[in-house]
């Protein structure tokens, strides 16, 4: 079973490994077979979105969560929030919100994202 603290605790994490382009800390909470849909449409994987942060695409500079919805599903955990972003992407200056909607699985070795969707709002 998973709480709903342990998965915030797993979020703040994810926000500090996103804004610090952290490899080994998103390596850890992403799932090897991650499916991702991002505000393009386009779906990505784990090692997709890793390449990213590791090409130094992707910067963010401030990330501000709004957290919606939480529900516990034995060893899943759905997530539903709006963010607010700002950074670069490919050397472009961009500001943005988002909603997202994350899956957190419990895995032997700990809870990992193992899908999700974000969305322009």
């Amino acid at each position: 079973m998973i709480t709903k603290s342990e998965i915030l605790n797993h979020e703040n994490e994810l926000y500090a490994a996103i804004k610090n382009s952290d490899l080994g800390a998103l390596d850890k909470l992403l799932h090897n077979d991650l499916l991702f849909v991002i505000p393009s449409g386009q779906t990505i994987t784990k090692e997709m979105d890793l390449k990213t942060y590791s090409e130094e695409n992707l910067k963010i500079n401030e990330l501000v969560p709004y957290m919606e919805e939480l529900n516990i599903i034995d060893d899943l955990a759905v997530i539903i929030l709006k963010m607010e972003l700002k950074g670069n992407y490919n050397n472009a200056p961009f500001e943005a919100k988002y909603k997202y909607i994350r899956f957190w699985k419990k895995f032997p070795d700990g809870i990992k994202v193992v899908g999700g969707s974000g969305t322009a709002i």
